[in-house]
């Protein structure tokens, strides 16, 4: 279950931040300002932290230089009504990962968190930066991340078993998936033709896993 701490002073925001992303399954700690912010951080590793950019006594900056000290694993988003594009890129400098506006959707607020989350669980894996991006990049598509499952489960699978698994009338739609699947190398195919998973498409499905699966819904 990851473990997200949430920053802000306004209590009304706080708390139903905190209500709602209990909800999605995420064990949620709060701070009402930067100084209990860093001493939670400092005594628990929180996987993200949503930190709000301008509160009372220390600001944004300030606990995130902080937190970059005390927890450099944990992955900082900016949640601000006051974003502008110096301060979006002041913070991405010191070290948050991304920014989001108020007013901001829950279902926006999740997509980014989400995201987040994978990108951190990809870089655990040791991937260099041209692969992490060449993976998001087949990830984009659901009948890609259907693919890698059924491989999963399945082993070896030729072209027309996948088609036919998928419930596809074209092949060479699901050819086109392959190749890209292959060429961002998560799978290869063996001397039969049938194609299996690489070593780092099973590692991208246990990140996949780790995250409940968002990425194919």
């Amino acid at each position: 279950m990851k473990k997200v701490l949430i920053v802000d002073d306004e209590a009304e925001l706080r708390d139903n931040l905190a209500e709602i992303l209990a909800e999605e399954g995420f064990r949620v700690a709060t701070a009402v300002d930067g100084d209990q912010a860093l001493e939670k951080a400092s005594r628990e590793r929180f996987d993200v932290v949503l930190l709000d950019l301008i509160m009372p006594g220390k600001d944004g900056m300030e606990v995130l230089a902080g937190l970059r000290r005390i927890s450099p694993v944990s992955r900082v988003i900016i949640i601000t009504a006051y974003a502008t594009v110096d301060s979006a890129v002041k913070a991405i400098r010191k070290g948050a990962v991304d920014y989001v506006t108020k007013p901001f959707t829950i279902d926006e607020l999740l997509v980014t968190i989400k995201r987040v989350l994978a990108e951190a669980c990809f870089e655990t894996k040791s991937f260099q930066a041209t692969d992490l991006e060449t993976t998001l990049s087949a990830l984009a598509n659901g009948t890609r991340r259907n693919i890698l499952f059924l491989l999963d489960l399945h082993q070896f699978m030729g072209v027309m078993e996948i088609t036919r698994s998928l419930h596809l009338s074209d092949h060479t739609r699901v050819l086109f998936h392959l190749r890209t699947l292959r060429d961002a190398g998560l799978t290869s195919q063996d001397l039969r033709r049938k194609y299996h998973l690489t070593s780092h498409g099973r590692q991208v499905l246990d990140c996949l896993r780790m995250l409940g699966h968002w990425l194919a819904s």
